[in-house]
């Protein structure tokens, strides 16, 4: 295994690629990287998307996914894991049957069904399949559609599943959104924010995830791991650069990192 530098957490991305640049793996990497980890990819699928909606989807095939795994956990090592958008089931079962190896690990699940544009990026089939992936993962992170297609009580899927579920309230109405933390046998923890109006808010769950991953694998309490995520997403909103014609790319690269909590 290579020698790295005291510090550097090794992220796993087993993601989607947004052309556009705004979520998926571009912004995973840009995160990791941003928040001082180094960002390892598995790309799922190559998507022709822009601000506007997502105009094709080609799925890399499942061998090929394990494949790239399997290439940098033998030779650079893994710190923890963050898993975004599959597109299929038989990648999501084929995942977690791979996964196993990794249990050790912080392994965050970001269940990606639907792009900002609108566009359906998981079938019924690949969400019935997540259901071995979060027998799997420290934590789960649905917004509310999503948390609604996978049963709609983040309490029952922390009992079904053992894992840990961030409920992202961005969907939710009122100049004010919370995300909340669930977990067996433990209080809830929330954290609210005022909403920032803004259509530049491509890839904000992606972006979530992914500083979760980042800060776990640092070895940072989940709690801490997600009051920093959250701090790091509404920082690259309001950096944003104004760019395209829809919902808009974040700033990750203008954040100074260094007044995260």
């Amino acid at each position: 295994m290579s020698t790295i530098s005291p510090g550097t957490a090794r992220i796993l991305i087993i993601a989607g690629s947004d052309s556009g640049g705004g979520a998926g793996i571009q912004a995973d990497i840009k995160t990791v990287t941003m928040l001082g980890g180094h960002a390892m990819t598995a790309i799922t699928a190559i998507t022709a998307q822009s601000t506007i909606g997502v105009a094709a989807v080609h799925l890399v095939p499942v061998e090929i996914v394990l494949a790239q795994i399997d290439a940098v956990a033998a030779d650079i090592g893994v710190d923890a894991v963050k898993i975004g958008m599959l597109g299929s089931a038989a990648l999501a079962e084929a995942l977690a049957r791979r996964l196993q190896e990794f249990t050790s690990l912080p392994i965050i699940f970001d269940p990606v069904m639907i792009a900002s544009s609108g566009a359906a990026l998981a079938d019924r089939d690949t969400i019935a399949a997540f259901s071995a992936l979060m027998d799997l993962a420290t934590l789960v992170t649905p917004n509310l559609p999503e948390l609604a297609a996978l049963g709609g009580s983040a309490e029952d899927l922390a009992k079904r599943h053992g894992c840990a579920v961030l409920v992202k309230g961005g969907h939710g109405a009122g100049d004010q959104l919370s995300d909340r933390l669930v977990r067996r046998a433990r209080p809830p923890v929330e954290w609210r924010s005022d909403r920032i109006a803004t259509r530049h808010d491509h890839g904000t769950g992606c972006t979530l995830a992914s500083a979760i991953a980042t800060g776990l694998g640092q070895g940072l309490s989940i709690e801490d791991a997600v009051a920093r995520g959250r701090d790091f997403v509404r920082a690259a909103m309001l950096a944003a650069p104004g760019l395209g014609a829809g919902h808009g790319p974040m700033g990750h690269g203008f954040v100074k990192c260094g007044t995260l909590a």
